[in-house]
């Protein structure tokens, strides 16, 4: 799996006004130009065309970087209440950057607010003179439900020598995070004090300081035989860890008294090439799973030594990225370096074959994958082909009801034969796509990370996938 990022550059900041992704932050824009919808598997873009974003697609759509281009982030969970849906929103994050020399590159703790946007009808309803049916596509930001002006990015950076292969914030103790170095060390770092000054500053004009804070790490463990990517904390058990690296090993780390962690220096084997992620079981203490270069996907229980309690061929090629699902948790999904993505259903391994789907829509690698945190059935991807795509399985066929949204819409939709009915959205205009993540408290949102920013997205048309709860 090609995991670097190519001829990283420093992003430079540029006037407000600036198109998407060229600044600190910014907000998508209608297109002045006549446009028609682009199918994806039908149309072809011919030279000197482009796509360009429909703002009616989303309930919110913001662009942001940090300066150097990450490989990964996490979202850190936030004391500003869970099932939030009344815009303006705020989120914070920690990501690490992927700079040109080693001594340039950090671990970003940022805070951003004033996410502004829109609450839309999957179907537009027709007023009775119709005078309004322009406006409700037109996006100025005074029409918007809640907040004015574009988001606000406040910036905290801790040195890290070495790039930052991947990291992840704890769920229990979300100032605790852990990151892999591309030198091949895991380190673990309190960011209370960070995420504690982004809480109280005020946000009116703020884009962070440029000074960079020198702070040790809680752990610097040098136990593994090379760098590595895979990287979890249980969800059960606060503060337990497990490391995988290029070199085939995992490693299990366990908390201790005192903000420290003992890590068992004899890895679990069971792989034949590197280890490229981990997940723990969403339910279960002892159990997690792995994937590999060597296609193959392993169940663990760390009470039945280091060996793998089961292990399975899962895609011809490498297996690059796992999730698994914590709402129905006997379902894993995993996506390969050969684009397709599989769900796997843990009810069926006596069976011998644990694949209840597999869909062979992205062309390129697939670089990230993630279970909604909300609904069972749903899942997003982020492939190399430069898409991030949202799925929802729980969908089939029904002509009947493509008809009537025709003629609703009044439009003529003819999606092809080979496009899967389970794929609900699909996000573009980010270059290299790396990493994306659900957030947890605020349904219908997704981050990602790619070469060129993060984009901030509420697709418009998931919002009946998501828990009412008798919320508007």
């Amino acid at each position: 799996m090609a995991r670097t990022i190519k001829n990283p550059k420093k992003a430079k900041r540029k006037n407000k006004g600036s198109k998407k992704g060229d600044g600190s932050s910014s907000s998508s824009s209608v297109p002045s130009m006549p446009t028609r919808i682009w199918q994806p598997g039908v149309d072809k873009l011919e030279e000197g065309e482009e796509l360009q974003c429909d703002p009616s697609a989303y309930n919110s759509l913001h662009a942001f970087h940090i300066g150097w281009p990450c490989l990964s982030f996490d979202i850190v969970r936030d004391s500003l209440g869970s099932d939030r849906k009344d815009f303006p929103h705020t989120v914070y994050l920690v990501a690490g950057t992927q700079a040109e020399k080693a001594a340039w590159n950090s671990i970003g703790v940022f805070k951003i607010s004033n996410i502004s946007g829109k609450r839309r009808e999957l179907v537009p309803t027709k007023s009775e003179d119709d005078s309004d049916m322009e406006s409700d596509s037109d996006d100025s930001e005074d029409e918007e439900d809640g907040g004015s002006g574009a988001p606000v990015l406040q910036l905290r950076k801790v040195a890290h020598h070495g790039c930052v292969n991947r990291i992840r914030a704890m769920t229990q103790q979300p100032h605790i995070c852990a990151s892999w170095a591309d030198s091949g060390h895991v380190q673990v770092w309190d960011l209370s004090s960070h995420l504690n000054a982004l809480a109280e500053s005020e946000t009116e004009g703020a884009q962070g300081a440029s000074s960079v804070f020198n702070q040790a790490p809680l752990v610097n463990f040098r136990g593994h035989k090379d760098e590595g990517y895979a990287i979890d904390w249980s969800p059960v058990v606060p503060g337990r860890l497990a490391t995988g690296d290029c070199k085939n090993c995992i490693h299990l780390w366990e908390p201790t008294p005192g903000s420290t962690w003992n890590v068992d220096a004899t890895p679990y084997m069971g792989h034949s090439a590197s280890v490229e992620d981990i997940q723990w079981s969403p339910t279960e203490p002892h159990a997690f799973v792995s994937c590999s270069v060597d296609g193959t996907i392993a169940i663990w229980d760390t009470r039945l030594g280091k060996s793998p309690a089961v292990s399975f061929k899962a895609h011809e090629a490498d297996v690059n990225v796992i999730s698994w699902n914590r709402q129905a948790s006997c379902m894993l999904a995993s996506g390969s370096d050969d684009g397709t993505f599989s769900i796997h259903d843990f009810r069926l391994l006596k069976e011998g074959d644990t694949v209840v789907a597999h869909f062979k829509y992205h062309k390129y690698p697939v670089t990230s994958i993630e279970w909604s945190p909300h609904e069972a059935s749903t899942l997003a991807v982020s492939s190399s082909d430069n898409q991030l795509t949202i799925w929802d399985l729980s969908l089939e066929k029904d002509e009947e009801e493509e008809a009537e949204f025709k003629a609703q819409t009044k439009e003529l939709v003819n999606a092809p034969e080979d496009l899967p009915p389970q794929l609900l959205f699909v996000h573009q205009g980010q270059k290299d796509l790396k990493e994306l993540h659900w957030h947890t408290q605020i349904p219908g949102m997704v981050v990602s990370t790619a070469a060129d920013g993060f984009n901030i997205l509420m697709p418009s048309n998931i919002q009946s996938t998501l828990p009412s709860n008798g919320a508007a």
